[in-house]
């Protein structure tokens, strides 16, 4: 990791696994280097972590080194894997009939993404080409997720779900942000204790990082259900009552920028 990038990821994934009942031990930034993936993973190994999360790395360029680091940390090889080949080869027939890329052909490069420790299995991304992949080592589980946001939650709010219920059985976390027209937090406080009593089971919390006139609150609503519609059902029927409520008070939702 060069600071180029926020991460967003981790804070993300903490919030998801503590809404459904697990503790988040340890958490590492470390180089893009295949040696210092593989060694963190390691360590996470022998401390006997359930599940491990790796976050990027997982496209066709070669400083995309997950999955190589999570072979070497578990002593297997990489190989074609014949469910990820599928997914990536219908992925890019999809983004070549949208004009998003130039063809559909295989090469070597969007084969690498397709290439998995050997026993590994893929989850697909709704919204990329890269596979999530799972790899189960004793009673761990490190699950792979490419690095881009959006990406990533597509696969953890979907297709992950079934590991995360079958590991914590706390149902589906959601989670949505709302940024309103305000400055002074004093002032949110009646309107977010309000709907926080209306909606106990529904965790409000405002957030910003300075004082001034052209400060937006941004506000965090977030809920565990049994299910990922019922989630989204809580959260927005708490977000519909803090409008309403903010409104009474003068106060606006921003429009998103």
């Amino acid at each position: 990791m060069l600071g180029l990038i926020e991460d967003t990821n981790s804070n993300y994934l903490c919030r998801v696994v503590r809404g459904m009942g697990g503790r988040v031990r340890h958490i590492a930034v470390v180089r893009d280097e295949t040696e210092e993936i593989a060694e963190d993973l390691r360590r996470s190994l022998t401390r006997g972590a359930e599940l491990i999360f790796t976050c990027g790395g997982m496209g066709p360029t070669d400083d995309d080194l997950t999955l190589a680091a999570v072979a070497q940390a578990t002593a297997r090889k990489l190989e074609l894997n014949a469910a990820a080949q599928e997914f990536v080869e219908r992925r890019y027939r999809e983004f070549a009939s949208q004009g998003y890329v130039s063809g559909a052909q295989m090469s070597d490069e969007r084969l690498k993404m397709a290439r998995l420790p050997i026993g590994a299995r893929s989850l697909e991304n709704p919204v990329g080409a890269a596979p999530a992949v799972v790899t189960v080592v004793n009673n761990t589980r490190i699950v792979s997720l490419p690095g881009v946001p959006a990406e990533l939650r597509a696969i953890v709010e979907g297709p992950l779900q079934s590991l995360l219920k079958e590991m914590f059985g706390r149902g589906s976390y959601r989670e949505l942000e709302m940024t309103v027209d305000c400055g002074d937090e004093s002032e949110l406080a009646p309107a977010l204790r309000r709907v926080a009593q209306l909606h106990p089971e529904v965790y409000l919390k405002s957030r910003a990082s300075r004082f001034g006139p052209d400060v937006r609150f941004r506000i965090m609503i977030s809920a565990s259900a049994a299910s990922g519609e019922e989630a989204d059902r809580m959260i927005t029927t708490a977000a519909s009552d803090l409008t309403r409520t903010l409104g009474d008070a003068g106060i606006l939702q921003a429009p998103r920028t």
